[in-house]
């Protein structure tokens, strides 16, 4: 069958190729077409049903929504990029309101801030007052004693402790020479211009002062082998008399410490309280503002989870050490068995016999023994340690336990007595207040 219908395709073919040419007669042209190209025939007009059909049509065209051009890769990956800034936005300000709106309804901090007590005056003031009261106070005091506060603010106010210890060795030694030399005059004049003098003593705080309250003047002299004048610190002829008191000054001079405020431990008792675990703390106890610490927790947060699998334990106990210590400052609870809470502001480098002596002071009975406990149960038995070694830092709250001997003693001798005493002094439970 296939091939009949193959003979039929080239019979049809054969009819179709025209005319045939011998091999040896010339090419002829192509044959013209015998016949034009028929005229197209006019159209009809489309029928008053076919107008309604194609209206229609166009209608729902013109409804149907458009499709999108197709857009390049680098404008899609542009259009996600403005979508996630604007995400990141809308978070960000979120955030914002969300911590704008804790800090208006936030409770009151836990103490106010950080203070100290001029051990001068007494006075107690901020942080940021303290070193403006230290020089208050110190030049107050120059009016009794303007030696010894002299001494004070060269020991004080210069914080380059290497160019205090040189200076005060310099100043020393020319003391020193006058002292063991009264006869030599050279040892009574002091050349302002003098390379050493003015590296050492001349650019520190209270040094001229101190020049001025030991005896020195200053005097315009003729230097030897020059026409011209400098200025000299002389000592008075009446000083030669009361040399004892410029060994006195030496040797107070020598022995000088910095003044320094003490910490204000703004001891506080509380009554019993669920929320003796929570603390709001000032910006004082901080090195960064609130939001820069905001800020940096987030970001050390999502870099710890990120490299959490690729630390070891020896990496992280060394970066946690390392951020106890970025704090000054600690803000201490010890709850007591009777439910008391004592609380009280330390330095974060201090010891933790400081916090026993702190809670010892605070007993009626300082001899009976006590043990600390941190939180999770952990016994603070080495007293050694500092508050920022022992994870005890911005805060933390800590519990008290007796001895159990001796306090079943203790308890006996009170029933006894028919009485059930609180362990803290009584003039501190009269002052105690109820945490919030």
């Amino acid at each position: 069958m296939r091939k009949f219908f193959q003979e039929i395709k080239a019979d049809l073919k054969f009819k179709t190729a025209g005319p045939g040419q011998k091999l040896s007669e010339p090419s002829r042209a192509p044959r013209e077409k015998a016949k034009a190209e028929a005229a197209p025939k006019p159209r009809r007009a489309p029928t008053d049903e076919a107008q309604r059909a194609a209206a229609a049509a166009l209608a729902r065209l013109e409804l149907k929504p458009k499709a999108k051009a197709p857009c390049s890769s680098q404008d899609a990956i542009k259009s996600q990029v403005r979508k996630e800034l604007m995400a990141e936005a809308a978070a960000s300000e979120k955030r914002l309101s969300v911590e704008e709106e804790e800090e208006e309804g936030a409770a009151a901090p836990s103490v106010s801030g950080i203070y100290f007590i001029c051990p001068l005056t007494g006075a107690i003031v901020r942080k940021d007052q303290k070193e403006k009261q230290l020089r208050e106070a110190i030049q107050a005091y120059s009016s009794v004693d303007p030696v010894a506060a002299s001494i004070m603010e060269i020991q004080t106010f210069n914080k380059d402790r290497d160019k205090v210890r040189a200076c005060v060795e310099t100043m020393a030694k020319y003391l020193d020479n006058i002292y063991l030399h009264p006869e030599e005059e050279k040892y009574r004049k002091i050349k302002l211009q003098n390379k050493v003098f003015q590296e050492r003593i001349s650019c520190l705080e209270g040094t001229h002062k101190f020049f001025q309250a030991v005896g020195f003047e200053t005097k315009t002299l003729p230097v030897p082998g020059q026409e011209s004048t400098e200025e000299f610190y002389v000592l008075k002829e009446e000083m030669l008399s009361r040399l004892e008191e410029l060994k006195e000054h030496r040797e107070q001079l020598l022995s000088s410490e910095p003044v320094r405020a003490r910490l204000h431990r703004q001891l506080t008792v509380f009554r019993p309280s669920p929320a003796a675990a929570r603390f709001d703390l000032p910006h004082d106890f901080f090195s960064l503002t609130a939001e820069e610490l905001r800020r940096e927790q987030r970001l050390r947060t999502e870099a710890v989870e990120k490299a959490a699998m690729l630390r070891t334990r020896a990496m992280r106990e060394k970066e946690e050490q390392r951020e106890m210590r970025r704090y000054n400052y600690t803000l201490l609870r010890v709850r007591f068995p009777d439910g008391y809470i004592l609380q009280g502001t330390f330095y974060a480098r201090e010891s933790v016999s400081v916090l026993y002596n702190f809670v010892r002071e605070a007993l009626r009975d300082d001899w009976l023994p006590f043990e600390l406990l941190g939180p999770g149960g952990l016994k603070l038995t080495d007293e050694n340690l500092a508050f920022n070694e022992c994870g005890l830092v911005p805060s933390a709250l800590l519990s008290l336990a007796w001895d159990a001997a001796v306090m079943a003693d203790v308890e006996a001798a009170q029933k006894e007595e028919e009485e059930q005493r609180c362990p803290l002094r009584p003039e501190l439970l009269d002052a105690a207040q109820t945490l919030s």
